[in-house]
């Protein structure tokens, strides 16, 4: 049978949040979470939808991608898939088309499962290693230490704050308490938790949204910021120690978290809230190409 590339509907997502659930596995190398797309719902169900590809072949879905970015695919693939020469040439061969988000003659990146054959055929087709990340776990076997400050979870009539401790926690950031609504009313929702850590004061200090995978499954830390007129004060860690404990309270086997390796500080803080550090990992990209070259 063919692998067929598709665009899944508004009501087909559940599916996909479905089988990215089943492929979380500890031990097995961090990839697209059902967190993932549902931290993208924040733009709403319509687009999370515009986002999302799958490959089928013969009705089941063997690999999932988000467009997560101009020209960016994170690719999450099937555990009994990831090696499979036929898939992996799909997707080498999709990945150029428009559908797919890599542009022709404009820089692509692909996210990929660690060892999976898609990463090999990408080096063969000239495909260039970019900046490293490190990915990161802790396992949730134990009770997790209490953080010391107050933990509050951020329901909707926190959202603004919520919101608010995001945006001065992120540069760039836009979230607002009604992308916080268009999030919470996504499926992958239903197992995720918001948190608010304050301060002595009663100042909102730091947030982070915990995204549970299923019981016996790793759960992702996405995203999680600390207020800039607050930092180096422990915050990072406190709410850390807390998310960790929310998806321990979830059924969570582990908490997974992924940052830049150039950002020295956030390692720096999952690492003393008892995460370990794991070998990192590197998104692949094609430079964009002179027309008429």
């Amino acid at each position: 049978m063919a692998i067929v590339l598709g665009k899944p509907g508004v009501d087909e997502l559940n599916e996909a949040v479905g089988v990215l659930r089943e492929w979380q596995h500890d031990g097995a190398p961090v990839q697209l979470h059902p967190g993932d797309l549902g931290w993208f719902w924040r733009s709403g169900a319509e687009a999370t939808a515009a986002a999302v590809r799958t490959w089928r072949r013969d009705g089941r879905i063997l690999a999932v991608g988000l467009l997560d970015g101009p020209g960016l695919l994170r690719l999450a693939v099937a555990p009994d898939a990831q090696r499979e020469e036929e898939l992996a040439r799909q997707l080498v061969g999709d990945v150029t088309e428009p559908e797919c988000g890599a542009l022709p003659g404009g820089r692509a990146s692909v996210e990929s499962p660690r060892g999976a054959r898609v990463q090999d055929l990408l080096s063969q087709e000239g495909w260039k290693t970019d900046e490293p990340w490190t990915p990161l776990r802790r396992d949730l076997t134990h009770p997790v230490n209490d953080p010391d400050v107050r933990i509050e979870v951020a329901g909707p009539e926190r959202a603004r704050v919520f919101a608010a401790v995001l945006r001065a926690a992120f540069d760039r950031s836009r979230f607002t308490a009604e992308r916080w609504h268009a999030m919470a009313a996504g499926s992958p929702y239903a197992d995720a938790r918001c948190l608010l850590a304050y301060d002595d004061h009663g100042d909102a200090v730091a947030a982070v949204t915990v995204w549970s995978a299923g019981p016996g499954r790793p759960g992702l830390l996405e995203p999680m910021g600390v207020h800039r007129e607050h930092r180096r004060r422990g915050y990072g860690r406190a709410i850390t120690l807390a998310a960790a404990a929310a998806l321990r309270e979830l059924g969570s086997s582990s908490a997974i978290v992924c940052t830049p390796s150039s950002n020295t500080g956030a390692v720096a803080t999952y690492r003393s809230a008892g995460f370990r550090q794991h070998p990192e990992v590197r998104d692949q990209y094609r430079d964009a190409q002179v027309p008429g070259s």
